[in-house]
């Protein structure tokens, strides 16, 4: 646990003045000094232990796993996290006087605070299992991804909010035949190149990166999550061809509300040439299940391809750990 700055140095101003100077010094000015001296030594000992548990103690940044790494540096931007163990090494070192150093602790304890606001930040992000198969929901915003976390999970997912947005990421667990997987919502994807991706974005794009995951692809040809089917169209090529090495299934969700016609929105061109295009309007992509959470069409047949996915995934990573242990032996 991280105590605000303010705490640590009242209690190692408490316990400094706690000290008596060694008995046996009958003159009363070495008596002093030797108290003041003692005083001040305790008073660095008990600032820099704290201190130094907090460097010895949090996760060195070359250590931890890539979706980790990822997962610190958008919610607290590049090099913050280091910055404030290397503020801290800085304050653990200070050797002035008692005055000088309440007042250089003072100015420098806001690194111990943000240090505070870092451990109860990474408290509150979910613990994935990196070696347990993942299905990752993924899709454009409001096409239905929670509602089906919710439906696909045993029990109820952990909601777990991220400090940079007001939304919340579900985790939940499938358990299947006694096996147990995971299964997350992730932020949804706009059409848009990444440098202008927001941050809840390129968590959706670190998960997929980082995590041994089958991807779940959810799309909403209703014209009820706000986006055209030909933005979602967009999105799920570009997300398709970067990431076709995953295990893949799609989905067409709220298939309840879809109508003989495909919907068009007055932004997009009513006559296409792209084939494949007017085929996702009319019908999705090729193969996709359709189902609605509202009326549980096709969830049975869903939960059994999900079931079929996450076995696969999990053959996929005993054999990836295989490899990398006879690799290991070379």
């Amino acid at each position: 646990m991280v105590m605000p700055s303010v705490d640590i140095f009242q209690s190692a101003l408490r316990k400094a003045k706690r000290v008596l100077p060694t008995k046996g010094i009958a003159n009363v000015a070495k008596r002093e000094r030797n108290r003041g001296a003692k005083q001040l030594d305790a008073l660095m000992k008990e600032l820099a232990v704290p201190l130094r548990g907090y460097i010895e103690n949090f996760p060195k940044r070359i250590y931890l796993h890539p979706y980790e790494r990822s997962l610190i540096e958008l919610t607290f931007g590049a090099g913050n996290y280091e910055e404030s163990l290397s503020k801290k090494e800085a304050e653990e070192r200070l050797t002035e006087g008692l005055e000088k150093l309440q007042e250089i602790f003072k100015c420098e304890g806001q690194a111990i605070d943000d240090l505070l606001y870092i451990a109860k930040t990474l408290r509150a992000m979910p613990v994935v299992d990196l070696e347990m198969p993942t299905l990752c929901l993924v899709g454009a915003p409001n096409v239905g991804k929670s509602s089906l976390v919710r439906l696909l999970s045993t029990g109820k997912p952990e909601v777990c909010n991220y400090p940079f947005t007001t939304r919340g990421i579900l985790m939940g667990h499938i358990t299947l035949d006694y096996q147990h997987f995971q299964v997350t919502d992730t932020p949804g994807l706009l059409k848009r190149c990444d440098e202008d991706r927001n941050n809840l974005e390129k968590l959706t794009l670190a998960v997929l990166s980082h995590l041994p995951t089958a991807i779940l692809y959810v799309h909403d040809l209703s014209g009820q999550c706000g986006m055209s089917p030909s933005d979602q169209f967009m999105i799920y090529k570009e997300i398709s061809e970067r990431f076709g090495n995953h295990l893949w299934l799609d989905v067409i969700s709220k298939c309840d509300l879809l109508k003989e016609s495909p919907v068009v929105f007055i932004t997009e061109d009513r006559e296409v040439d792209h084939l494949e295009l007017a085929n996702y309007r009319k019908i999705g992509p090729e193969g996709a299940l359709r189902v609605s959470v509202k009326n549980e069409d096709g969830i049975d047949k869903l939960k059994k391809k999900v079931h079929e996915l996450l076995m696969s995934q999990m053959e996929r990573i005993k054999s990836k750990r295989i490899q990398d242990n006879i690799e290991v032996l070379r």
